[in-house]
Protein backbone atom coordinates (compact mmCIF):
# COMPACT_ATOMS: atom_id res chain seq x y z
CA UNK A 1 0.00 0.00 0.00
CA UNK A 2 1.25 3.68 -0.81
CA UNK A 3 2.15 5.69 2.29
CA UNK A 4 0.00 8.97 1.59
CA UNK A 5 0.92 12.50 3.75
CA UNK A 6 -1.73 14.33 5.40
CA UNK A 7 0.67 17.70 4.17
CA UNK A 8 4.31 17.80 3.36
CA UNK A 9 5.67 19.70 6.50
CA UNK A 10 9.15 19.70 7.51
CA UNK A 11 10.68 20.78 10.49
CA UNK A 12 14.38 21.42 10.55
CA UNK A 13 16.23 21.63 14.04
CA UNK A 14 19.10 24.21 14.29
CA UNK A 15 18.91 27.37 12.27
CA UNK A 16 22.34 28.19 11.77
CA UNK A 17 24.24 27.61 8.64
CA UNK A 18 23.66 23.97 8.02
CA UNK A 19 20.20 24.27 9.29
CA UNK A 20 18.80 27.60 6.96
CA UNK A 21 20.88 26.62 3.54
CA UNK A 22 18.45 23.39 3.81
CA UNK A 23 15.47 25.15 4.75
CA UNK A 24 16.68 27.33 1.71
CA UNK A 25 17.28 24.71 -0.79
CA UNK A 26 14.04 23.20 -0.03
CA UNK A 27 12.08 25.90 -0.50
CA UNK A 28 13.47 26.71 -4.01
CA UNK A 29 13.12 22.87 -4.46
CA UNK A 30 9.55 22.81 -3.71
CA UNK A 31 9.27 20.09 -2.32
CA UNK A 32 7.35 20.79 1.13
CA UNK A 33 4.16 22.91 2.04
CA UNK A 34 5.60 24.13 5.20
CA UNK A 35 9.22 24.29 6.64
CA UNK A 36 9.02 25.45 9.81
CA UNK A 37 12.75 26.11 11.74
CA UNK A 38 13.41 26.09 15.36
CA UNK A 39 16.51 26.81 17.74
CA UNK A 40 17.26 27.38 21.12
CA UNK A 41 18.43 30.56 19.60
CA UNK A 42 15.26 31.64 19.35
CA UNK A 43 16.00 35.01 17.76
CA UNK A 44 18.45 33.11 15.42
CA UNK A 45 15.15 31.05 14.26
CA UNK A 46 12.66 33.83 13.79
CA UNK A 47 15.68 35.76 11.56
CA UNK A 48 16.75 33.18 9.48
CA UNK A 49 12.83 32.19 8.67
CA UNK A 50 11.68 35.84 8.18
CA UNK A 51 14.23 36.03 5.89
CA UNK A 52 13.22 33.10 3.87
CA UNK A 53 9.80 34.29 3.96
CA UNK A 54 10.80 37.41 1.96
CA UNK A 55 11.84 35.17 -0.85
CA UNK A 56 8.17 33.36 -0.96
CA UNK A 57 7.06 35.44 -3.91
CA UNK A 58 10.00 33.72 -6.17
CA UNK A 59 9.40 30.47 -4.66
CA UNK A 60 7.26 27.10 -5.69
CA UNK A 61 4.30 27.95 -3.30
CA UNK A 62 5.64 27.16 0.54
CA UNK A 63 4.83 28.29 3.77
CA UNK A 64 7.81 29.10 6.09
CA UNK A 65 7.70 30.14 9.77
CA UNK A 66 9.73 29.58 12.89
CA UNK A 67 8.06 28.45 16.11
CA UNK A 68 8.98 26.54 19.59
CA UNK A 69 9.76 22.86 19.23
CA UNK A 70 6.79 21.41 20.80
CA UNK A 71 4.78 22.68 17.75
CA UNK A 72 7.75 22.43 15.07
CA UNK A 73 7.54 18.48 15.41
CA UNK A 74 3.72 18.11 15.56
CA UNK A 75 2.49 16.78 12.31
CA UNK A 76 5.82 16.90 10.33
CA UNK A 77 6.45 14.25 7.91
CA UNK A 78 10.46 14.97 8.31
CA UNK A 79 12.40 16.32 11.12
CA UNK A 80 15.73 17.06 10.12
CA UNK A 81 18.30 17.34 12.92
CA UNK A 82 21.04 19.60 12.09
CA UNK A 83 21.72 21.36 15.70
CA UNK A 84 24.89 20.45 18.00
CA UNK A 85 28.15 21.92 18.74
CA UNK A 86 30.77 22.65 16.84
CA UNK A 87 34.62 22.29 18.14
CA UNK A 88 35.07 24.93 20.85
CA UNK A 89 38.84 25.18 19.59
CA UNK A 90 42.07 22.99 19.90
CA UNK A 91 41.62 21.94 23.75
CA UNK A 92 38.55 20.54 23.04
CA UNK A 93 38.71 16.34 22.17
CA UNK A 94 36.77 15.17 19.45
CA UNK A 95 34.71 12.34 22.14
CA UNK A 96 33.93 15.38 24.36
CA UNK A 97 32.17 16.55 21.37
CA UNK A 98 30.57 13.03 20.24
CA UNK A 99 29.65 13.11 24.05
CA UNK A 100 27.80 16.40 23.76
CA UNK A 101 26.28 15.95 20.82
CA UNK A 102 25.30 13.00 21.34
CA UNK A 103 23.32 14.05 24.40
CA UNK A 104 21.78 16.40 22.22
CA UNK A 105 20.54 14.84 19.38
CA UNK A 106 19.31 11.87 21.66
CA UNK A 107 17.24 14.54 23.97
CA UNK A 108 15.97 15.84 20.76
CA UNK A 109 14.92 12.63 19.50
CA UNK A 110 12.75 11.85 22.54
CA UNK A 111 10.91 14.89 22.27
CA UNK A 112 9.95 14.63 18.32
CA UNK A 113 8.82 11.32 19.85
CA UNK A 114 7.17 12.60 22.42
CA UNK A 115 4.57 14.70 20.09
CA UNK A 116 5.01 13.30 16.62
CA UNK A 117 6.11 9.26 16.50
CA UNK A 118 5.08 8.97 12.77
CA UNK A 119 8.09 11.55 11.91
CA UNK A 120 10.44 10.47 9.69
CA UNK A 121 13.76 11.58 11.34
CA UNK A 122 17.02 12.87 9.14
CA UNK A 123 20.06 13.26 11.36
CA UNK A 124 22.26 16.35 10.29
CA UNK A 125 24.77 16.70 12.93
CA UNK A 126 28.32 15.03 12.75
CA UNK A 127 29.55 12.40 13.66
CA UNK A 128 26.49 11.38 12.07
CA UNK A 129 27.56 8.14 11.67
CA UNK A 130 27.63 7.62 15.10
CA UNK A 131 24.72 9.69 16.43
CA UNK A 132 22.40 8.10 14.17
CA UNK A 133 23.31 4.94 15.48
CA UNK A 134 22.78 6.25 18.76
CA UNK A 135 19.92 8.32 18.58
CA UNK A 136 18.16 4.99 16.68
CA UNK A 137 19.27 2.72 19.45
CA UNK A 138 18.05 4.95 21.84
CA UNK A 139 14.72 5.86 20.31
CA UNK A 140 13.56 2.02 20.14
CA UNK A 141 12.04 3.16 16.77
CA UNK A 142 12.10 0.48 13.78
CA UNK A 143 14.73 0.35 11.52
CA UNK A 144 14.66 2.86 8.88
CA UNK A 145 13.09 5.58 10.05
CA UNK A 146 15.60 7.49 12.08
CA UNK A 147 18.62 7.82 8.99
CA UNK A 148 21.20 9.75 8.30
CA UNK A 149 22.72 11.80 5.74
CA UNK A 150 25.45 9.50 5.60
CA UNK A 151 27.59 10.16 2.22
CA UNK A 152 25.23 11.02 -0.09
CA UNK A 153 27.64 14.75 0.05
CA UNK A 154 30.48 12.16 -0.29
CA UNK A 155 29.06 10.68 -3.35
CA UNK A 156 27.99 13.83 -5.20
CA UNK A 157 31.53 15.01 -4.52
CA UNK A 158 33.12 11.71 -6.00
CA UNK A 159 30.70 12.24 -9.04
CA UNK A 160 31.78 16.00 -9.56
CA UNK A 161 35.48 15.04 -9.50
CA UNK A 162 34.69 11.86 -11.92
CA UNK A 163 33.24 14.51 -13.75
CA UNK A 164 35.64 17.27 -14.26
CA UNK A 165 38.20 14.63 -14.69
CA UNK A 166 36.41 12.41 -17.62
CA UNK A 167 34.75 15.04 -18.98
CA UNK A 168 31.14 13.55 -18.81
CA UNK A 169 28.30 15.44 -17.14
CA UNK A 170 28.19 13.86 -13.29
CA UNK A 171 23.88 13.34 -14.12
CA UNK A 172 25.67 10.06 -16.08
CA UNK A 173 27.82 9.18 -13.53
CA UNK A 174 27.02 6.69 -10.99
CA UNK A 175 29.45 6.36 -8.28
CA UNK A 176 28.87 5.76 -4.50
CA UNK A 177 31.15 6.48 -1.51
CA UNK A 178 30.75 3.94 1.03
CA UNK A 179 31.49 3.92 4.95
CA UNK A 180 31.88 6.63 7.45
CA UNK A 181 31.17 9.94 6.35
CA UNK A 182 34.97 11.04 7.73
CA UNK A 183 38.40 9.76 6.67
CA UNK A 184 37.53 6.08 6.17
CA UNK A 185 35.51 6.47 3.95
CA UNK A 186 36.09 4.51 0.59
CA UNK A 187 35.93 4.57 -3.43
CA UNK A 188 34.04 0.91 -4.01
CA UNK A 189 35.41 0.97 -7.49
CA UNK A 190 33.53 -1.82 -8.90
CA UNK A 191 30.33 -0.06 -8.70
CA UNK A 192 31.59 3.39 -10.84
CA UNK A 193 29.73 3.68 -13.80
CA UNK A 194 30.19 6.37 -16.16
CA UNK A 195 27.47 6.84 -19.05
CA UNK A 196 26.28 3.22 -18.31
CA UNK A 197 29.34 1.67 -18.63
CA UNK A 198 31.78 0.15 -15.93
CA UNK A 199 34.73 2.25 -15.36
CA UNK A 200 37.63 -0.23 -15.63
CA UNK A 201 35.90 -0.96 -19.22
CA UNK A 202 35.20 2.97 -19.88
CA UNK A 203 39.10 4.16 -19.57
CA UNK A 204 40.05 2.34 -22.32
CA UNK A 205 37.47 3.78 -24.55
CA UNK A 206 38.21 7.54 -23.09
CA UNK A 207 41.96 7.22 -23.30
CA UNK A 208 42.37 10.81 -22.20
CA UNK A 209 44.79 9.92 -18.91
CA UNK A 210 46.23 7.37 -16.74
CA UNK A 211 43.02 7.07 -14.95
CA UNK A 212 44.27 4.20 -12.49
CA UNK A 213 46.60 6.13 -11.14
CA UNK A 214 44.63 9.12 -10.62
CA UNK A 215 42.54 7.25 -8.36
CA UNK A 216 43.88 7.37 -4.99
CA UNK A 217 44.16 11.23 -5.38
CA UNK A 218 40.74 11.79 -6.39
CA UNK A 219 39.69 9.36 -3.41
CA UNK A 220 41.92 12.03 -0.82
CA UNK A 221 40.60 15.00 -2.37
CA UNK A 222 36.90 13.73 -1.58
CA UNK A 223 37.78 12.55 1.84
CA UNK A 224 39.88 15.90 1.94
CA UNK A 225 36.50 18.26 0.71
CA UNK A 226 35.62 19.35 4.00
CA UNK A 227 38.93 20.40 5.38
CA UNK A 228 39.47 22.52 2.37
CA UNK A 229 35.86 24.52 2.41
CA UNK A 230 36.57 24.95 6.23
CA UNK A 231 40.03 26.89 5.68
CA UNK A 232 38.54 28.88 2.99
CA UNK A 233 35.50 30.03 4.80
CA UNK A 234 34.87 28.69 8.04
CA UNK A 235 32.27 25.74 7.45
CA UNK A 236 30.26 23.50 4.49
CA UNK A 237 26.68 24.35 4.28
CA UNK A 238 25.83 24.28 0.70
CA UNK A 239 26.87 20.87 -0.64
CA UNK A 240 25.30 19.40 2.41
CA UNK A 241 22.06 21.29 2.18
CA UNK A 242 21.16 19.79 -1.11
CA UNK A 243 22.42 16.07 0.01
CA UNK A 244 19.71 17.07 2.59
CA UNK A 245 16.79 17.90 0.05
CA UNK A 246 17.66 14.73 -2.14
CA UNK A 247 16.87 12.53 0.76
CA UNK A 248 14.03 14.28 1.90
CA UNK A 249 12.86 14.47 -1.68
CA UNK A 250 12.71 10.65 -1.80
CA UNK A 251 10.40 10.64 1.24
CA UNK A 252 8.13 13.36 0.28
CA UNK A 253 7.64 12.06 -3.16
CA UNK A 254 7.62 8.38 -1.94
CA UNK A 255 10.37 7.85 -4.85
CA UNK A 256 12.05 4.51 -4.06
CA UNK A 257 15.45 6.86 -4.73
CA UNK A 258 18.62 4.71 -3.83
CA UNK A 259 20.67 6.62 -1.68
CA UNK A 260 23.84 6.12 0.67
CA UNK A 261 22.61 7.15 3.88
CA UNK A 262 23.58 6.41 7.63
CA UNK A 263 21.93 2.88 7.73
CA UNK A 264 22.16 0.74 10.89
CA UNK A 265 23.37 -2.69 9.38
CA UNK A 266 21.72 -6.27 10.37
CA UNK A 267 23.77 -8.42 9.01
CA UNK A 268 24.14 -7.19 5.50
CA UNK A 269 27.92 -7.38 3.82
CA UNK A 270 28.30 -9.17 7.37
CA UNK A 271 28.32 -6.18 9.84
CA UNK A 272 26.14 -5.92 12.44
CA UNK A 273 25.10 -2.95 15.48
CA UNK A 274 27.49 -0.12 13.57
CA UNK A 275 25.34 2.71 11.42
CA UNK A 276 27.37 4.13 8.21
CA UNK A 277 26.79 5.26 4.75
CA UNK A 278 25.20 2.13 2.44
CA UNK A 279 23.02 2.24 -0.98
CA UNK A 280 19.42 1.97 0.58
CA UNK A 281 15.98 2.12 -0.63
CA UNK A 282 14.14 5.12 0.48
CA UNK A 283 10.74 6.26 0.09
CA UNK A 284 7.90 7.55 2.49
CA UNK A 285 8.71 4.89 5.27
CA UNK A 286 12.72 5.84 5.53
CA UNK A 287 14.75 3.38 4.42
CA UNK A 288 12.98 0.29 3.57
CA UNK A 289 16.06 -1.76 2.39
CA UNK A 290 19.63 -1.93 2.32
CA UNK A 291 20.80 -2.79 -0.94
CA UNK A 292 24.16 -5.31 -0.25
CA UNK A 293 26.24 -4.48 -3.67
CA UNK A 294 28.67 -7.37 -4.62
CA UNK A 295 31.54 -5.44 -3.72
CA UNK A 296 35.41 -7.17 -4.38
CA UNK A 297 36.80 -8.83 -1.30
CA UNK A 298 39.24 -5.48 -1.16
CA UNK A 299 36.08 -3.58 -0.74
CA UNK A 300 34.35 -5.49 1.58
CA UNK A 301 37.61 -5.08 3.55
CA UNK A 302 37.80 -1.65 3.51
CA UNK A 303 33.86 -1.37 4.71
CA UNK A 304 34.53 -4.03 7.60
CA UNK A 305 37.48 -1.46 8.78
CA UNK A 306 35.27 1.56 8.59
CA UNK A 307 32.64 -0.10 10.86
CA UNK A 308 35.05 -1.27 13.13
CA UNK A 309 36.43 2.62 13.54
CA UNK A 310 32.92 3.38 14.37
CA UNK A 311 32.05 0.91 16.47
CA UNK A 312 35.46 2.35 18.59
CA UNK A 313 33.22 5.61 18.75
CA UNK A 314 30.15 4.04 19.87
CA UNK A 315 31.54 1.92 22.20
CA UNK A 316 32.99 5.43 23.86
CA UNK A 317 29.66 6.25 24.46
CA UNK A 318 29.28 3.22 26.14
Amino acid sequence: MTTRFASRKVAIVGAGAVGSSFAFALAQAGLAEEIVLTDVNVNLAKGQALDLAHGIPFYPTVHIRADESSVAYRDATVVVVTAGKPQAGPGQSRLELLQINAKIVTSIVEDILTVNSEAIILIATNPVDVLTHVAWRHSGQPRGRILGSGTVLDTARFRWLLSENCGVSAQNIHAPILGEHGDSEFAPWSLVHIAGVPVDEYCPICRKCNFVKRRPEILEEVRRSAYHIIDYKGSTSFGVAMAMTQIVRAILRNEEGVLTVSAPLEGEYGLRDVTLGIPCLINAKGIVSVIEAPLTEEERSLLAHSAGILKESLASLA
